[in-house]
């Protein structure tokens, strides 16, 4: 009797990643759908086309999914209205739960796939609470920081064959499998922006809504005017266009006043953050207060912090003082190599 191949998707973006991603599960002898986005960005055709020449190259099929409207209203709009509320907003956070591991799981199973798998340099781990993520093996390229929006049963749904390699030995294994033209070819973080800056696509998305303000110091004395607080980040020293005998970083934004607060190198330090809602990806809370490694940015190493319930949500105290913290970034919390639990500062 023949056995069944499992049916498993594949978010696919014509990059090295998804591209290794789908062809080590033919190679598993899976049956193997390609799935592709369309989110209205403005070289779809020219990234359709070239996706196409490696789908026939794999013999795998390949399906658009049109989640245009889905990424206007859960990625552009987050991403502009953030900006204008003074925060800086995390675009593939929301990216994730909403678009790619939201709408393509839908699409997955509608085409009676088992499992939908991604690119994304991270592991799956089941635990006796459930699917918890672990982070890739590759330091470098460890990508959970990025899901730490995800709900049980989409771990539940997705895989990631690349979480136990590293980027090298992707390059490796596409060009043994006959792709010689992917290095040098690493997508952007936001991939929107193209060749945007971000305040310039702010500009062109919000034309109307920013609006001038004072530049002051962390004792309210003015230093000079901005052209509206959409154009500066937490730790932001340059382009500020104000001038003083030592060095001054954005500290803190007031949009109600639309201040922008700048200071001294030790005023970017906070000893503790709150978070309003926690994403836990077991889907329960955990017995707190309990000590996390938590990472404040993607690019941050982490630090222990004590997190603690509170009436309006969390309390995130470090054993040492953080540099940045930026309203609108996420935290996610990890127990060792496990991802526990994620949530936007406040």
């Amino acid at each position: 009797m023949t056995k069944m191949k499992k049916r498993i998707a594949v978010a696919m973006s014509g990059g090295v990643d998804s591209t290794v991603t789908a062809k080590l599960l033919l190679n598993d002898g899976a049956d193997v759908h390609g799935l592709f986005m369309n989110l209205g960005q403005p070289d779809f055709t020219k990234q359709l086309a070239k996706l196409r020449i490696i789908c026939q190259k794999l013999g795998v099929p390949l399906t658009v999914v049109d989640v245009r409207d889905v990424f206007q209203k859960a990625v552009i709009d987050y991403f502009c209205d953030s900006y204008f509320a003074g925060r800086t907003p995390n675009p593939c956070v929301m990216c994730n739960p909403f678009v790619k591991c939201g709408e393509l799981i839908k699409q997955a199973m509608l085409e009676r796939c088992e499992a939908l798998a991604t690119g994304h340099y991270v592991r799956r781990v089941q635990t006796g609470d459930g699917w918890v993520l672990a982070k890739g093996v590759d330091s470098t390229k460890d990508q959970s920081y990025f899901l730490c929006g995800l709900r049980q049963e989409q771990i539940a749904f997705l895989r990631f064959p690349l979480g136990e390699t590293v980027k090298e030995k992707v390059y490796e294994m596409a060009e043994g499998f006959g792709f010689h033209d992917f290095r040098g070819q690493e997508s952007q973080d936001v991939c929107f922006l193209q060749n945007w800056t971000v305040q310039g696509f702010l500009a062109d998305r919000a034309k109307t809504r920013g609006a001038p303000g004072q530049i002051v110091d962390t004792k309210g004395a003015v230093l000079g005017e901005h052209r509206g607080i959409e154009n500066y980040t937490i730790g932001q020293r340059k382009g500020l266009g104000i001038s003083a005998s030592h060095p001054l970083y954005v500290v803190r934004l007031k949009p109600d006043s639309r201040q922008v607060v700048v200071g001294q190198p030790d005023e970017l330090f906070q000893q503790s953050l709150q978070v309003g809602t926690m994403n836990w990806l077991v889907g329960k809370e955990p017995v707190l207060p309990e000590q996390y490694l938590v990472k404040i940015r993607y690019r941050h190493d982490g630090s222990l912090a004590r997190v603690e319930k509170t009436d309006s949500g969390y309390l995130i105290s470090f054993a040492e003082p953080q540099r940045a913290v930026t309203p609108g970034q996420f935290v996610a919390l990890y127990a060792g190599e496990l991802l526990i639990g994620g949530g936007e500062i406040l």
